[in-house]
């Protein structure tokens, strides 16, 4: 082999080494790349991507049709290095990510028309809400007794699913703090 070819190879392997060390460097090190996760949408108040599985298809899908067979998500595309640690086998990692108040290269993919994968579909908020009216329940929690207290009882649970108008106390409180003071 001549000098020419001995130096057009090393300096072709050391480019090589070079690419593959910045890489592993920006990715493994830095952790700067960005990824694509699934995160739970609210149909009612969002265009959300929707998935039906099939019992026959999918060994994960709920095999009774009284549990739900239908998921609501949307997309979060966020920045790795963004993302704390976590040791998945202990269970502290989060189950949900989330973009905090101004950060670069996070962002969450609502549904259109545009990016439907195939074998989905988007839902219109508006066509759910009509479909699934919010459920009337008690905002106190205490079945039809009137709870004059401002908190509510520590033994009582709501229902993540039951709207409550809280328009009134709203219009107490504004009333409240309204400005008092003299203005001369």
């Amino acid at each position: 082999m001549d000098k020419k070819s001995k130096i057009f190879f090393l300096v072709f392997f050391l480019l090589i080494a070079g690419s593959v060390a910045v890489t592993y460097w920006r990715i493994m090190v830095k952790r700067d790349y960005i990824i694509s996760a699934q995160q739970e949408c609210d149909p009612a108040a969002e265009a959300c991507f929707v998935s039906a599985c099939d019992p026959e298809s999918d060994s994960e899908c709920a095999a009774t049709p009284e549990e739900e067979r239908t998921t609501y998500y949307k997309i979060i595309q966020k920045n790795a290095k963004n993302i704390p640690l976590c040791d998945a086998q202990k269970d502290e990692c989060p189950t949900e990510l989330a973009c905090a108040d101004g950060e670069a290269e996070c962002s969450f993919e609502l549904c259109d028309e545009t990016n439907v994968p195939d074998g989905e579909e988007c839902n219109d908020p508006a066509v759910y809400n009509e479909e699934n009216p919010p459920e009337e329940c008690d905002c106190n929690g205490v079945g039809d007794e009137t709870v004059t207290e401002v908190e509510e009882p520590d033994n009582v649970e709501r229902d993540p699913n039951c709207v409550c108008d809280k328009s009134e106390e709203n219009s107490e409180d504004s009333a409240d703090s309204g400005d008092t003071s003299d203005t001369e």
